[in-house]
């Protein structure tokens, strides 16, 4: 992975690193970066046959743990069993286009997306604590943008941002930093119906500064820098990684 190239080798050897989302797709990528800087990753999603597929990889320093990050008590017993945490990666999300409006389908994925982010901070800060680490989280342009089809998705992602902001205010006194990304479009799953059709794949890299769709390769170097040493005076930041869509 040539992002990982950029930084200085075994930049992340003996930290331990949670990916949450980390079986497909963006979370997926990040996992692997961190595993190819030396960390020792635990990668967590929900889906059995995510979760097989990617241990399938066989992926060096990165295990894959199965975690409903709605389940409180599923996510308390998840960070019970760890010695040791440098990192967290608040990657999960879901989108469920046209579904959201309806109030169950909203509250789901507002709990997947952002209550979740919560809950699995408020889980990890002690051991963070001891680690001095950090926690980076994962928004979205539509934080600063919006979609008709996904309110529950462009409120989550906009909620992103100010969860980073106090959680970087309260955790910050005892040396936790927190930060966040937000990916613009990058060709995943979730945004395979618009990159797979030539004119909307067309319309989207036209209005990105850069020209072109994201990887999510594009996204792990900006993940490793605000999760090293290099940011050590950087927190309560969301950083745009979406090639200059948002601003055009």
């Amino acid at each position: 992975m040539k992002e990982v190239e950029a930084f200085k080798p075994g930049l992340f050897s003996g930290n331990r690193v949670v990916v949450s989302g980390g079986t497909s797709g963006i979370g997926l990528s990040l996992a692997k970066g961190f595993a190819e800087a030396g960390a020792m990753v635990i990668a967590t999603g929900s889906s059995e046959s995510r979760l097989a597929a990617a241990r399938a990889e066989g992926v060096d320093g990165l295990l894959f743990q199965r975690l409903d990050v709605r389940d409180k008590a599923s996510v308390n017993a998840f960070f019970s069993g760890f010695e040791r945490l440098d990192v967290l990666v608040n990657c999960q999300g879901v989108a469920r286009p046209g579904a959201e409006w309806e109030e169950e389908t909203f509250m789901d994925v507002m709990d997947i997306n952002l209550s979740s982010a919560m809950r699995l901070s408020r889980e990890a800060f002690p051991l963070l604590k001891e680690a001095k680490g950090s926690i980076v989280n994962v928004a979205s342009m539509l934080s600063y943008l919006a979609d008709e089809t996904v309110p529950a998705y462009t409120a989550s992602k906009t909620g992103i941002l100010g969860l980073t902001r106090a959680l970087a205010h309260k955790y910050g006194r005892d040396g936790v930093r927190v930060n966040a990304i937000a990916p613009g479009y990058h060709r995943t799953d979730m945004t395979k119906p618009l990159w797979s059709v030539p004119e909307s794949e067309r319309i989207i890299s036209d209005r990105s500064a850069l020209k072109r769709w994201g990887t999510t390769e594009d996204l792990v170097g900006p993940v490793l820098f605000l999760a090293s040493p290099a940011a050590a005076f950087v927190t309560g930041i969301t950083l745009p990684v979406d090639g200059g869509y948002h601003i055009g």
